[in-house]
């Protein structure tokens, strides 16, 4: 789950993050009003999307930039007019674009210094560590590819948490000293409790600022949380902006689907990730195209496999379905049924492959034959995969 700009700020409020004051707009009116109460000359305006490259992006109105900086709240009401409503396009959006439904007005400052600062979830390591870099503003990636010598990592110890000698160790890397230094470990222990707290498994600034009068400040950042722990963060969920997600996904979600849309024309309906994983792998290798990854679990209900189906059928691009399933805590033949409920519900026409294996698999490949449907029956996955693409390809 990702969250907007704005929000982030919230967090950041919320545990003592230094970060310039902003405050959201959805009207053109509410955005003149925000920046009246913030005052002074040096605001900027700024598209919230779940998309970066928002200041080199153009909407589909010809207003180029979703990143405008002002001097007045007239001229905040006026570009906050021009963004609001509109389809921004960047380089992350694709040509479709990302619908602009709110605009943050913050309070800019004067830059002396730019940084990166990071902590997140190492699956290296199974623990947490914190990434910084002098080289603020770029792609991590890139400067890990380039110059990894400007790069930090410093693991934080599992039961101890972020140490104080550490967060200096840190500032001094980026060459902070003095009062400087001393922000910098207040803002990143302020961080790791925000971190911790909010069951975070990636927050990245980028930048992380020093201004010209001396102040060490977060601009923007991006927040990724662990999916498995948003039950018991009611206020993170509340965040949630499913505007912003593929409707499929959010649709996904609501029935405890593991669901990611991809551009080819052959679904896939699994059980398990790894196996979701092989499953796209072996369509491809067999010269199809998968059109999504599918996860139902090690438990599906009939109920679930009928809005698999339903998913997986509202994408137009989709020309075949195969199932896979192997049957280790699931019972195969609850899956047969829910296939057969799922086909005589949406009026399947589209070619349909189904590989069962593993727990009560005779019964349910007794109920495929049985429910008088054009569905073709594999005997294994390599087998399943040649029989959905040669399907697709005579369609």
């Amino acid at each position: 789950m990702n969250i907007h700009e704005y929000q982030a700020k919230q967090l950041f409020e919320k545990f003592g993050v230094a970060t310039p004051k902003g405050i959201v707009a959805s009207t053109a009116e509410e955005a003149g009003k925000a920046a009246r109460e913030i005052g002074g000359p040096g605001l900027v305006v700024k598209s919230q999307i779940h998309a970066g490259g928002r200041g080199k992006g153009t909407f589909k109105n010809g207003f180029k930039g979703g990143v405008h900086v002002v001097d007045t709240p007239e001229q905040a009401e006026e570009i906050a007019g021009k963004m609001l409503g509109q389809t921004l396009v960047t380089h992350q959006t694709g040509p479709e674009g990302k619908l602009v439904s709110k605009v943050l007005i913050a309070k800019a400052v004067d830059i002396s210094k730019e940084y990166y600062f990071a902590i997140l979830f190492d699956r290296g390591s199974s623990g947490h560590a914190i990434i910084a870099s002098t080289e603020g503003g770029m792609n991590i990636e890139e400067v890990a590819e380039k110059t990894p010598e400007k790069i930090t990592k410093e693991f934080i110890h599992p039961t101890l948490g972020l140490q104080s000698y550490q967060c200096r160790k840190i500032a001094a890397s980026l060459g902070l000293r003095g009062t400087l230094a001393n922000q910098a470990v207040k803002l990143f222990t302020a961080m790791w409790n925000l971190y911790l707290k909010s069951d975070c498994s990636l927050v990245e600034i980028n930048p992380l600022a020093v201004t010209t009068d001396n102040q060490v400040v977060a601009l923007d950042a991006k927040f990724n949380f662990d999916d498995n722990a948003l039950y018991r963060q009611k206020d993170v969920v509340e965040m949630r902006d499913k505007t912003e997600e593929d409707p499929r996904e959010v649709a996904a979600s609501e029935f405890g689907l593991n669901y990611i849309g991809l551009d080819g024309n052959i679904a896939c309906l699994v059980n398990g990730a790894g196996l979701a994983m092989s499953t796209m792998d072996i369509i491809k290798f067999h010269g199809g195209e998968p059109a999504n990854f599918l996860d139902v679990g090690g438990g599906a209900t009939k109920e679930q496999v009928t809005a698999a189906f339903k998913i997986i059928l509202g994408d137009p691009n989709v020309k075949g379905i195969l199932v896979n399933i192997f049957g280790g805590i699931m019972d195969c033949n609850i899956i047969a049924t829910g296939i057969i409920a799922a086909a005589q519900e949406v009026s399947l026409n589209i070619p349909l492959v189904v590989r069962l294996e593993g727990n009560n698999v005779e019964a349910g490949k007794a109920t495929l034959a049985a429910s008088g449907l054009a569905i073709t029956s594999a005997d294994g996955l390599t087998d399943a995969a040649q029989k959905i693409v040669a399907a697709v390809k005579a369609a």
